[in-house]
């Protein structure tokens, strides 16, 4: 049975009016304060590409049975197609098509429009729900690590329907950009999905601290823990033992960093 891609959009998101020339002008990349970075991490940040492309290679080929046969049950159990694909932000604000295995019904914002998935989304099929509790719905992004558009740890990359109001409200969210988005990372690792600005705070906290404390070492801690995570063990447990800093330390840390600056306007639809 042959899979087909879509790129029509699927979750994850808040209602949110028309952004127009905002999106065009995410399109042009620009680059960021090379201070956001440590000096000392910028070493590895020159090679982690290599190091994202050997790894992803060799966790792609592993994960590719995974793959299909998650494609093959989602071809099976639900109108639409296996995967679908979707505009995201990248480093610098560049613009990539991220791949992923559906997990919601087909076609699912075209009544709601954009919006953020919510506890019992009844838009989320029954295997859908399997694929999203043991993350095996995000294996697909190995092909955008190898691409070049993501790396293995980084800050979710989020649609560019939501970035221009979530840097209004949070000066300090572009600075995420600074690297290229991650498949896992410490902020999704530890955190549960956003659904209000509380939310969207916490995981910026954990994205900044992650970027201006990034090395080989840490990379492999997250690799390791996001391995036990989706095998359902706790983050507390495993990060407790590879010595991943927790959400109290990494708030606090960057609690002068990660600050309001205006209402937030998106609001979770009924």
């Amino acid at each position: 049975m042959p899979i087909k891609i879509t790129d029509r959009p699927e979750v994850d998101t808040l209602p949110l009016k028309e952004m127009g020339p905002v999106t065009l002008r995410l399109r042009r990349e620009r680059s960021l304060p090379r201070d956001i970075v440590q000096p000392q991490r910028l070493g590895y940040l020159q090679v982690k590409g290599m190091v994202d492309f050997a790894a992803g290679l060799v966790l792609a080929m592993l994960a590719l049975p995974v793959v299909l046969l998650a494609a093959l049950l989602v071809k099976l159990t639900s109108k639409g197609p296996a995967f679908y694909t979707q505009a995201r932000v990248g480093k610098n604000g560049r613009l990539f098509t991220i791949i992923k295995i559906r997990t919601m019904i087909d076609n699912c914002e075209s009544l709601t429009g954009p919006r953020w998935s919510i506890p019992g989304d009844p838009r989320v099929t029954r295997i859908g729900w399997f694929l999203r509790k043991t993350h095996l719905d995000e294996l697909p992004q190995l092909w955008n690590v190898l691409r070049g558009d993501m790396s293995l740890i980084g800050p979710r990359p989020e649609r560019p329907e939501f970035v221009p109001e979530l840097e209004r409200a949070l000066p300090a969210y572009r600075q995420r950009l600074a690297v290229r988005p991650g498949v896992t990372g410490l902020a999704q690792v530890q955190l549960p999905a956003d659904s209000d600005l509380t939310s969207v705070r916490r995981k910026l906290a954990h994205d900044l601290y992650y970027i201006r404390h990034v090395s080989f070492w840490l990379d492999v801690r997250l690799l390791i823990c996001t391995a036990f995570y989706a095998l359902g063990l706790p983050f507390g447990v495993m990060g407790r033992l590879l010595g991943i800093p927790g959400s109290t330390r990494v708030e606090r840390a960057m609690q002068g960093v990660v600050t309001e600056a205006a209402p937030l306007r998106l609001r979770l639809s009924a």
